[in-house]
């Protein structure tokens, strides 16, 4: 029998952050409807409980929430208003979340656009933390949107984040998105530098998290990542690519906005040559092949 008090959520975009976001709220009891155009990944949602949709329009019919998990400010919008899009089935009584990391302007553009036509309101949602932290449920939200549409969607956030924060109005989740990648993406880069130095010293760099634990230079990613860069160890936790198309969004709006960038410029050609080197699918340890003069 079905959880009377489970809530009717799509999943649109069933790649590695949209699979483990319905997997969680699949395992946490809530109905998931998903929608992907690669039906190998909808299948592997379905065995795990999820129900799937012919279209966009169908999986958004069946709930009242709608979380997307896309990768470009061009797809958002194409899903979203379509021919089988999600404004097709928009109620006002319904909500839409999403955790892709698009454009701020897009965004607000985008939320105005649904409201206005069809009532149906929008939470920018874009996260950090990955898979990992999806199926764990310690996902760390910066939000956008209405003080009331961000409460409402806290149902849903419940279950994926351990923390879930507004910043300010459509769009504004999506500006701090950027922020935390420019601080990722320069922490990668200072990490894989670190482990060369710590080998040119002669020094274990796995050791050097637990040295600096505590201290002004610690962080997630020392802790998380300073061992997995000096072991080479390239198992996938997030690509390369996507990392750049996070930072061509910064640079744009760093250009539209007149925002100085010096650090964090260097850093995205770096991330650029990784690409133009074929390893922009490859995981961010990646980073190491560079510094060891490995591209091959």
């Amino acid at each position: 029998m079905a959880d009377r008090d489970a809530l009717k959520i799509a999943v649109i975009g069933a790649g590695i952050m949209g699979s483990a976001i319905a997997t969680r709220l699949l395992e946490t009891g809530q109905t998931v409807t998903t929608f992907d155009l690669d039906a190998e990944k909808v299948a592997a949602l379905t065995r795990k409980g999820a129900q799937s949709a012919e279209t966009v329009a169908a999986a958004v019919g069946a709930s009242d929430f709608v979380i997307l998990s896309l990768n470009h400010a061009d797809i958002v919008r194409a899903v979203v208003f379509g021919e089988t899009g999600v404004a097709k089935a928009a109620t006002a009584d319904k909500l839409l979340i999403d955790m892709s990391s698009i454009d701020p302007k897009d965004t607000a553009d985008m939320a105005r656009k649904l409201a206005s036509e069809t009532g149906m309101k929008w939470v920018d949602c874009p996260l950090s933390g990955g898979a990992p932290g999806a199926l764990g449920g310690r996902l760390t939200i910066m939000a956008g949107g209405d003080e009331a549409d961000f409460e409402r969607a806290r149902a849903v956030m419940q279950h994926l984040a351990a923390n879930y924060t507004l910043m300010g109005p459509n769009g504004a989740g999506q500006t701090v998105k950027l922020i935390n990648q420019l601080f990722c993406a320069v922490a990668f880069q200072a990490v894989a530098e670190a482990v060369k130095l710590a080998e040119a010293g002669g020094v274990d760099a796995a050791r050097i998290p637990a040295a600096l634990k505590g201290g002004r230079a610690d962080s997630a990613i020392l802790q998380e990542f300073m061992g997995k860069f000096a072991a080479r160890d390239y198992t996938p936790t997030g690509r390369i690519d996507n990392m750049l198309k996070d930072l061509d969004s910064l640079q744009a709006f760093a250009l539209k906005t007149k925002t100085p960038l010096p650090m964090t410029g260097p850093v995205v050609e770096i991330h650029r040559l990784l690409c133009a080197a074929g390893l922009g699918p490859k995981d961010s340890a990646e980073m190491m092949r560079l510094l060891d003069g490995d591209l091959g």
